[in-house]
C-alpha cells in the first residue's frame, strides 16, 4: 500500500491576541471546539492573511515494521484541530478524518481518502450553527458517517461515496439537561456476527445551564435514521462534572463507555490541578441499559496557573488547555473481555501517558503502568485502540525530543505481554503548540488513531491523525500517518 505526502498551499491563517482570547469563557466545562466556535461567530476570531509552503516529497515505508510518511490530511488554510479518524472494515483502503475547521462556514470539515492516506478529498458539514468536536466512523455496509455538535445538538450525517457528498443532518439528541449536548464519540459495531451488527452508539456530555453534567448514549440500529438516548450515570451537581468520554464495542456487542469524573475545586476554581477520576459503565442490550461505573484509575490534572484552562493547562504554554479523554478499546466477550484504558497522570514535573488493564469483562482495573520510561518532556493526548487479534496500541504526543519542553511529536508504541514495547515518533518534525493559529490559546481536546487491514493478505497499519503545526503559517492542520507494523 502506497503512503506518500502531496502538496497543500496554505492562503490564510487565524490570529487571535491574549486579549481576545481572555474574553473567552474557558472557565466553563464544556468543551474547548464549542468554546472556540462560538467565540468565532462572535467576531472574537479574526482571521489574517497568510503564507504558502509545500510539504516535502513522500519517502517509502518497507519492510515492515516501519514509519509512514505522513500527509496533510486537512486543505491547508486556516486552522483545523482535534481529529477523529476511521477506517472502512470492507476496505481499509478507505479512511475518514475531520477537524474543527475554519475554512468552513460551518466549523465542521471532513476529509476522506481512497487510497489509503496518500490523498484526500475536502468536504465541509452541512448544515449550520456548527460547534465543533467531530467525530467519524463507517459500518460494514461501506457508509460513512461524520457529524459533531450543531446548535447545541449532536448530528450525524452519512455518505455512501466515502465522503464525497454527504446527506442533510440527522438529530441524534438534544441538550437532556436544557443548555447543551457535548463532546460526542462515535462508535459502530463492525464485528461481524455480533448481535447489534452495525449499530450506531454515540455518547455525550449533556450539561445544563448552571453546568451540572451527565454521560448519556444514543443508539441507532437503522443507519442513523431515528436514535433513543438514554443516561449512563447520574446527574452531577457541579462542582462536580462528568465530561470527556469514548466509546469501544466488544467481540460480542458489549458497549463499554469511559470518562473522566472531577471536582471544581483546584486553585483556580475549576478542575485543575485536582485528582480527577476515571470510570466505565459497559452495556449487555445495545445501550439499553447500563452497569453502575467501576473506576479505572485516578490522575492529577495538570496546573491552571493562568485561570484559563477548565480542566488544567498545557505547562509551559500561556494559555493552551488540556483535556484528559480516558480512551477506551476492548477485545473479546463477556467475562474473559480484556479492556484497556489510557489516560495521561501529572507528576508535578512530566505529563506520563498511563494504560490500564482489566481481564475480567471492565469489572475491574489493574493498577496502571507506564507506556514509556522517558523522563523527558511531557506525554499527552492519548489514544488506546486494539486490533481483532488482540493486539494493542497507543499513541500520543510527545515532547521528548525538546530540551526546552515546548515542541512535540506523535509517539506510538505496541503492547507486549508484559506492557509495552519501544516507543517511535510518528515525524521527524516537531510541533509548536503557540503556533496553533490561535496564538498559542487551543489546539483541541483530542486527536486519534485506528488499526487498518491485518486480514488475509493484508498489511496492517496503525493510522493515526494528530495537530500538526510545521506548516511555517502558524495554525495547526489535520496531519495523517502512523506504522505499518506487518
Amino acid at each position: 500500500m502506497s503512503r506518500v505526502r502531496f502538496v497543500a498551499t496554505l492562503t490564510t491563517l487565524l490570529l487571535v491576541t491574549p486579549l481576545v482570547f481572555a474574553q473567552l469563557d474557558n472557565t466553563k466545562p464544556f468543551s474547548g471546539g464549542v468554546l472556540a466556535a462560538r467565540a468565532f461567530r462572535a467576531g472574537k476570531l479574526v482571521p489574517q492573511g497568510g503564507g504558502t509552503l509545500q510539504n516535502p516529497p513522500g519517502l517509502t515505508c518497507s519492510p515492515a515494521p516501519c514509519v509512514l510518511t505522513p500527509t496533510r490530511a486537512s486543505e491547508g488554510g486556516q486552522p483545523a484541530n482535534e481529529n477523529p479518524v476511521a477506517v472502512n472494515p470492507r476496505n481499509p483502503q478507505q479512511l475518514l478524518s475531520g477537524a474543527n475547521d475554519y475554512n468552513c462556514s460551518n466549523i465542521q470539515g471532513w476529509y476522506a481518502s481512497s487510497d489509503g492516506g496518500a490523498t484526500w478529498n475536502h468536504t465541509c458539514s452541512p448544515g449550520s450553527g456548527g460547534e465543533g468536536d467531530p467525530i467519524v466512523g463507517y459500518d460494514l455496509n461501506n457508509r460513512a458517517y461524520a457529524g459533531g455538535i450543531q446548535n447545541g445538538n449532536i448530528i450525524l450525517s452519512s455518505s455512501t461515496d466515502n465522503g464525497a457528498h454527504w446527506g442533510s443532518p440527522i438529530k441524534v439528541t438534544g441538550p437532556l439537561l436544557g443548555y447543551l449536548a457535548d463532546k460526542p464519540w462515535l462508535e459502530v459495531d463492525t464485528t461481524p456476527g455480533s448481535p447489534n451488527q452495525n449499530a450506531l452508539y454515540i455518547s455525550t456530555t449533556q450539561f445544563a445551564s448552571n453546568s451540572d453534567s451527565e454521560i448519556a448514549v444514543s443508539r441507532s440500529t437503522d443507519g442513523g435514521a431515528t436514535w433513543k438516548t438514554v443516561a449512563v450515570d447520574t446527574r452531577q451537581t457541579f462542582p462536580a462534572v462528568d465530561q470527556f468520554s469514548d466509546l469501544a464495542v466488544g467481540a460480542d456487542g458489549t458497549v463499554y463507555v469511559s470518562w473522566q469524573r472531577c471536582v471544581a475545586n483546584g486553585p483556580s476554581g475549576d478542575c485543575g490541578g485536582t485528582t480527577a477520576t476515571y470510570v466505565l459503565s459497559k452495556s449487555n442490550d445495545g445501550g439499553a441499559t447500563w452497569s453502575s461505573p467501576v473506576t479505572i484509575g485516578t490522575a492529577t490534572l495538570t496546573p491552571d496557573p493562568q485561570f484559563c484552562c477548565f480542566y488544567g493547562a498545557l505547562p509551559v504554554t500561556n494559555f493552551e488547555r488540556v483535556s484528559n479523554i480516558p480512551s477506551v478499546a476492548a477485545f473479546g466477550s463477556g467475562l474473559s473481555a480484556k479492556v484497556y484504558a489510557s489516560f495521561y497522570n501529572w507528576t508535578g514535573s512530566q505529563m506520563q501517558v498511563l494504560v490500564a488493564t482489566s481481564i475480567d469483562g471492565g469489572n475491574t482495573f489493574s493498577s496502571p503502568v507506564r507506556v514509556t520510561n522517558s523522563n523527558n518532556g511531557d506525554e499527552f493526548f492519548q489514544w488506546v485502540n486494539v486490533n481483532r487479534s488482540g493486539r494493542v496500541s497507543v499513541t500520543w504526543l510527545d515532547r521528548r525530543n525538546d530540551p526546552q519542553n515546548v515542541q512535540y511529536q506523535p509517539f506510538a508504541a505496541l503492547g507486549t505481554p508484559t506492557g509495552f514495547g519501544p516507543s517511535s515518533p510518528l515525524t521527524s518534525s516537531l510541533s509548536n503548540p503557540n503556533n496553533d493559529g490561535f496564538g498559542g490559546f487551543f489546539m483541541g481536546d483530542y486527536r486519534t488513531h485506528v488499526w487498518a487491514g491485518g486480514g488475509p493478505g493484508q498489511n496492517a497499519f496503525i493510522d493515526a491523525v494528530w495537530m500538526d503545526t510545521t506548516t511555517g503559517t502558524n495554525n495547526c492542520q489535520d496531519e495523517f500517518g502512523g506504522v505499518r507494523v506487518q
